[in-house]
């Protein structure tokens, strides 16, 4: 109860710097004018030299990138599959071959794009010794080669219906050393990033369209800052959007006193939940992770977010919006009892241990140290402390027991979250589970995948080797003029689809 007291007292602190910075007037900065670009904010620093190959990139980042160096597909406002790189492709009757026509389009540099720099450019991405952060989501990749200067290739060893999600995730963006191609360009103007459109350069007109793509109603001006600094822009009228929010920063919206009308909440399926990093000592055993798991009460942790849209997970698949009405997911044993029941089942696997005359190390509980964070954390472990574990918080790159992972599926795979966890760096390892999900991914028979997905999804069930706690959270504040930034599962909100139109 220390804890949470201690949190309500940082939650009273917070309240009181936002409505610091809030009252701040932010004309000294001179980023935004009253008329003209579209003003973005963005949570996390902003870097215009950012590449897909330096791991995971910051909310701004990838916004810069979607708007700068889009892949050869991209999504549209409402997370519908949308023209990119390549402005038509086409997939064979088998299922197994992507081909996609470039458009016309020139790196910054003014050299022509061709089909060679881009097939090397996603080789590069999926290479074994890549940082990438969606390297290990293409399995079924083959090849990838340049059929002529325009035309692209990805051949799949099996079919793969989700793979236009993939490949057009912002971090699919076409980079070529530090260039990007568009629909955007982008320079430095004091602290933002403007960004403006592209002009056609098959223009009949090229000057019309170079003064039609630098009007600056058609602009945008990204700025990356805190999350406070995101919400004060948005408050005193120097942003029109705010964009990159997570359960982490919700506690800065909640002080923020913004209208709940301007809060935009995706409904994105993923991950969120603790994965167990090792399993020794108390964690060895299936049993202990699985009290782990029981132990916490979901609803009670969420209430005190205050979203009603943010809902409790207990499968390790979430439900996604499959194409095929895949599997549904599996609910762990426990699921039809209430979790006081469940607390009561999981004490009597610690007492069963601490019976036997073994001992409880603290676990090290690594989630963000943010404010939304420390409220996670304080949660977890008043639910673990009440059935007799200890714990501890640590930071996320620490050595940790038991580690936060927050992310939105890519597509709408089945097999993405079994890929997510097992066998992963940060993740616990089954071999039978391994197996099974390698077999479903080599399968080209519907039936049999499905059949081997069920059976490794109820295997890692068993394992449990991730604590799911709830539905990834990611939102959005929008200004009544971005008309174009909405909700949508993909939780992605383009640049180029959220600027107002011109008048």
């Amino acid at each position: 109860m220390r804890t949470l007291r201690r949190t309500k007292t940082a939650k009273r602190r917070l309240a009181t710097t936002v409505g610091c910075l809030i009252a701040l007037s932010l004309a000294s900065c001179g980023l935004f004018g009253e008329a003209g670009p579209v003003r973005i904010a963005a949570m996390g620093p902003i870097n215009p030299a950012a590449s897909p190959l330096d791991g995971e990139l910051s909310a701004t980042n990838l916004a810069l990138l979607d708007a700068t160096a889009q892949g050869l597909v991209s999504f549209d406002g409402a997370g519908q599959i949308d023209t990119g790189l390549a402005d038509r492709w086409t997939v064979t009757t088998d299922g197994r071959s992507y081909i996609f026509r470039l458009r016309e389009a020139k790196w910054t540099n003014g050299r022509k794009v061709t089909a060679q720099d881009v097939a090397a450019i996603l080789r590069n991405y999926l290479a074994p010794n890549s940082r990438h952060i969606l390297k290990d989501d293409f399995p079924e990749v083959e090849t990838i080669r340049a059929m002529t200067d325009v035309v692209i290739e990805i051949r799949l060893a099996v079919p793969q219906p989700a793979i236009l999600e993939l490949l057009a995730q912002p971090s699919m963006a076409i980079v070529n050393k530090g260039m990007g191609w568009g629909p955007m360009r982008g320079r430095r103007v004091g602290r933002a990033m403007l960004l403006t459109p592209v002009p056609d350069p098959l223009a009949e007109d090229p000057e019309a369209a170079e003064a039609a793509a630098n009007d600056p109603a058609a602009s945008i001006e990204l700025v990356g800052t805190s999350p406070a600094g995101a919400l004060a822009r948005f408050k005193n009228g120097y942003a029109d959007g705010v964009i990159g929010g997570r359960f982490s920063t919700l506690p800065y919206y909640a002080a923020s006193n913004i209208g709940r009308s301007r809060l935009v909440v995706d409904p994105a399926p993923g991950l969120f939940g603790l994965a167990f990093v090792r399993a020794e000592g108390f964690l060895a055993t299936d049993a202990n992770r699985d009290a782990l798991a029981r132990a916490i009460r979901r609803e009670r942790l969420i209430a005190a977010f205050g979203l009603s849209e943010w809902q409790p997970q207990l499968s390790l698949r979430p439900s996604v919006h499959t194409r095929d009405g895949g599997p549904t997911p599996m609910l762990p044993a426990w699921a039809a009892y209430d979790e006081a029941s469940r607390q009561t089942q999981a004490r009597r696997a610690v007492d069963a241990w601490l019976a036997a005359g073994r001992t409880i190390e603290p676990l090290r509980i690594a989630v963000p140290d943010t404010p939304g964070g420390r409220i996670l954390y304080a949660y977890v472990a008043a639910d673990f402390a009440t059935i007799g574990v200890p714990s501890r918080r640590v930071a996320m790159a620490s050595t940790a027991d038991l580690r936060l992972i927050d992310e939105v599926t890519p597509n709408d795979d089945p097999l993405w979250s079994l890929r997510r966890l097992s066998c992963r760096r940060d993740t616990l390892c089954n071999r039978d589970a391994q197996q099974l999900i390698d077999q479903a991914t080599r399968n080209i028979d519907a039936g049999q995948r499905s059949a081997q997905l069920t059976e490794a999804e109820a295997v890692l069930a068993r394992y449990t080797p991730f604590i799911p706690i709830a539905t990834p959270l990611r939102w959005s504040v929008a200004a009544q003029r971005l008309s174009g930034l909405r909700a949508n599962a993909r939780a992605q909100h383009p640049l180029n689809h959220v600027i107002a139109a011109p008048n």
